[in-house]
């Protein structure tokens, strides 16, 4: 199955409540820190407006922050309505704790975000989302990334991926790059 990403800065965690057999990770350490690393930084952005002052400031934009990078596909796994982590789970993020280990992410901060579907109370999908989130963070940190670099956050069903609510893609971890 395949995920786009809407949301800049989106790390999207897959939760599906069976998940497939993955033969391996589904993405190596290096691609998440080649991904998430600093960028070189090309200067700000030029422009030339011939015409008077307050002409020019109204066709020069301002310059954009600093550019976002998008976010990068993970896929994390779950029992059907629980925060265990299934085997395939644990492998990718065994490669996710390897790149946050390595020191050109050293100094990045990373948000955990938990997600449901559709079905459900809102208190209950709420409830699950932060489970799964701490989940997450908890085998993150219990392999050594330091907590304080992390913060889980759960959303319930307020946040969908897809339009369909009770869509199994809406089930997920999406671990988001914190902004400075």
């Amino acid at each position: 199955m395949s995920i786009s990403i809407r949301h800049p800065l989106a790390l999207a965690v897959l939760v599906a409540s069976t998940g497939g057999v993955l033969a391996g990770p589904a993405y190596k350490a290096s691609d998440v820190v080649n991904h998430f690393s600093p960028q070189a930084d090309l200067g700000s952005a030029r422009a030339l407006c011939i015409g008077t002052e307050s002409d020019c400031a109204k066709q020069i934009p301002e310059p954009a922050a600093a550019k976002t990078r998008d976010g990068f596909n993970l896929r994390v796994n779950f029992d059907y309505n629980s925060a265990n982590l299934v085997p395939d789970a644990r492998a990718n993020l065994d490669e996710l704790v390897r790149a946050l280990k390595d020191p050109r992410l050293a100094s990045s901060r990373f948000v955990v975000e938990g997600h449901t579907d559709g079905t459900g109370s809102d208190a209950f999908n709420l409830d699950l989302s932060m489970r799964r989130a701490g989940s997450v963070v908890r085998y993150l940190t219990d392999h050594g990334v330091d907590l304080a670099r992390l913060d889980a956050k759960g959303y319930g069903k307020q946040k969908p991926l897809v339009s369909d609510p009770l869509s199994p893609e809406n089930r997920r971890v999406e671990t988001r790059l914190q902004a400075e």
